[in-house]
């Protein structure tokens, strides 16, 4: 009996472990996504499809380091919708509050110039 206990043990311990490959391809594209990031100041893009690029490129590393490095790959969804509902609310809410603010502003602009 003791010695079934130990072999499942260790099964389970090494079953656990990711195979070091996978690491060192996610810091591979890491580092070609912070290469194609550098390439948008390189070849001096302007304007929105900059900012676009930037944020899209910033977007993808840092879902790679929450997914690998942080292990939420391997995490039940109700953990990752416990993580990402927040702060997605956050953003809707935010340009909810965003495009009143600029019916307001208008509104307030209109008033003072037509009395």
């Amino acid at each position: 009996m003791m010695k079934q206990n130990t072999k499942i043990k260790i099964v389970a311990a090494k079953s656990e472990q990711h195979p070091i490959s996978m690491y060192l391809k996610v810091w591979l594209l890491l580092f070609v996504l912070s290469a194609c990031s550098y390439m948008v100041d390189y070849f001096q893009f302007q304007g929105v499809l900059r900012w676009t690029l930037i944020l899209v490129f910033m977007f993808l590393k840092a879902g790679l380091i929450i997914m690998v490095f942080m292990h939420l790959a391997w995490e039940r969804m109700a953990v990752k919708l416990l993580l990402f509902l927040p702060p997605i609310a956050i953003l809707i809410f935010i340009a909810l509050m965003s495009s009143e603010a600029d019916y307001v502003f208008v509104n307030r602009i209109m008033s003072f110039f037509n009395p």
